[in-house]
């Protein structure tokens, strides 16, 4: 019997999801159709953005996104490698190569400042990540993208809601992508979705995902079946009504959790740029003394859910060195030696948020003690 008492996620479903998707379910129309149109306007303004195309997921949101900008065999992706494989995969889907820079080690974001010395002829995009709810630093990313003649795709996929100097993620680049997996801000229980000010990248987007129709049976390119479904839509529309009270606790829960820890030794809380909202799907911490193992087993010895958000890297994932991979990008691989991601989510009580910083407390002084 698992000793979790706190999960590191919990996903909020209440009455309005069942009761959007029980008059889906009623109506007869469960694959895609109005529902889908409506989630898509609805996350558009949610987004401020023009355009919005519905997807079966954030990953196919991402592939349909790169194949949107043209991007194919041959051709080259600046991204992190500090993040969930989807991000490099997808590219790899294209026939693509994910070119991968370092991070900045105290917001685990792409380090705008690597990305020029790995531009060359066969760079077509720069694919940020917008890691853990905080954007990147995504005007310095544009300029070299616009110098360079580059696309930008933001990966979305922890940020709904997030906001990078006043303007929110998802509006920042040439597309954005989002995923609404279960443990995400926000779910449609899976699916994802592309966002964009660009019209015809939002009607090529249309056409991959739903079998490169231009018409009704009529094919004019290459597609798949990335469709999402109304029953998905329903319940996104009603969670899209919440998001900003979710992610407003989450900053609340957050803050706490950095208030009360920084006496406790041997940990570094996450930083937030002054100029962002961090909307936090996770609370990521380093730890600087001990084992990183030695606090996670403590943790959840003592019933506190935990998350390692990533303990490798993407280039050293078994697939990406039998493609020939062998980097070793100093900031990521201390990073991936030490993150620790704590409960945040909004169905946390204020006796959870004391919980985790006292059992926090206790094993800093344990494990500085032995020191």
């Amino acid at each position: 019997m698992s000793k979790i008492k706190i999960p590191i996620a919990s996903p909020i479903i209440g009455e309005e999801e069942i009761e959007e998707v029980v008059k889906v379910l009623k109506s007869g129309f469960i694959a895609q159709g109005p529902k889908v149109a409506e989630f898509e306007k609805e996350f558009a303004k949610f987004v401020g953005a023009d355009f919005a195309v519905a997807t079966s997921s954030g990953t196919t949101a991402l592939h349909v996104s790169l194949l949107s900008c043209g991007i194919g065999e041959g051709d080259e992706v600046i991204t992190t490698p500090f993040t969930f494989a989807a991000t490099g995969n997808s590219i790899l889907y294209t026939g693509a190569r994910p070119i991968f820079v370092d991070i900045d080690p105290d917001t685990f974001n792409m380090d705008y400042n690597k990305i020029e010395e790995a531009i060359n002829e066969k760079t077509k995009a720069i694919m940020p990540v917008q890691l853990y709810g905080q954007s990147s630093e995504m005007d310095e990313i544009s300029k070299i993208a616009k110098k360079h003649e580059l696309f930008v795709i933001e990966d979305a996929a922890q940020a709904h809601g997030a906001i990078y100097k006043e303007k929110k993620v998802g509006s920042l680049g040439d597309m954005a992508c989002f995923s609404f997996y279960p443990t995400k801000n926000m779910t449609t229980s899976e699916g994802g979705i592309i966002t964009t000010n660009n019209e015809e990248l939002s009607e090529k987007s249309r056409m991959i995902r739903a079998h490169g129709e231009s018409k009704r049976y009529e094919h004019a390119i290459l597609g798949y079946n990335f469709r999402m479904t109304d029953i998905a839509a329903a319940i996104g529309l009603a969670q899209l009504k919440k998001i900003e009270k979710f992610n407003n606790q989450r900053i609340a829960n957050a803050n706490y959790l950095t208030e009360e820890l920084k006496p406790v030794e041997g940990i570094i809380t996450p930083k937030k740029l002054d100029y962002n909202k961090h909307v936090y799907h996770q609370y990521t911490i380093k730890v600087t003394q001990g084992k990183r193992d030695d606090w996670v087993k403590l943790l959840n010895d003592n019933g506190i859910g935990t998350g390692i958000h990533y303990p490798i890297p993407i280039y050293k994932q078994e697939l990406y060195i039998e493609l020939g991979y062998d980097d070793n990008l100093e900031n990521t691989e201390k990073a991936a030696n030490s993150v620790i991601s704590l409960p945040v989510h909004p169905s946390l009580t204020k006796k959870d948020l004391e919980s985790i910083v006292n059992v926090l407390t206790e094993i800093s002084n344990e494990i500085t003690s032995e020191k």
